[in-house]
């Protein structure tokens, strides 16, 4: 039971590491210091991505989840849990390499944002000043 637990808060970090690599752009607009923490994290998302490498929070988690009993999935954490909410049924797990795309494109468009707003008139370089309005 204590594994199965373990197992599920992996998943979960593993879901808010997915969602940080795809939005946390968008926090670093508000909290600047937050891009040495992003961009990382982003590169690496990205990479797993587009080479098909595996997270290691997947087999993490199968570990986990045949410790407490569980089968484990023998697929990577986004065809288990992402695909299937992004996608319908039936498309095949190639297009994870979209999925990077679309995570790179996406924190593309934040950077660029970021880096047009630093050389604006006026704008405070200071690290945790807030964003002004458009």
């Amino acid at each position: 039971m204590a594994y199965s637990a373990l197992a599920d808060m992996v998943m979960g970090l593993h879901l808010l590491f997915v969602t940080f690599v795809i939005a946390g752009g968008a926090l670093v607009l508000r909290w600047r210091r937050l891009i040495w923490l992003h961009l990382p994290c982003a590169v690496w998302g990205v990479a797993v991505e587009l080479t098909g490498w595996v997270c290691p929070l997947t087999p993490l988690e199968n570990h986990l989840r045949r410790l407490g009993g569980e089968a484990g999935y023998g697929e990577t954490f986004v065809v288990q849990y992402l695909m299937p909410v992004l996608y319908p049924a039936g498309l095949k797990p190639s297009h994870q390499y979209l999925l990077g795309l679309l995570a790179l494109l996406v924190n593309a468009g934040f950077y660029a944002w970021f880096l047009h707003r630093r050389k604006l008139p006026g704008a405070t370089t200071s690290p945790s000043a807030p964003v002004p309005p458009p």
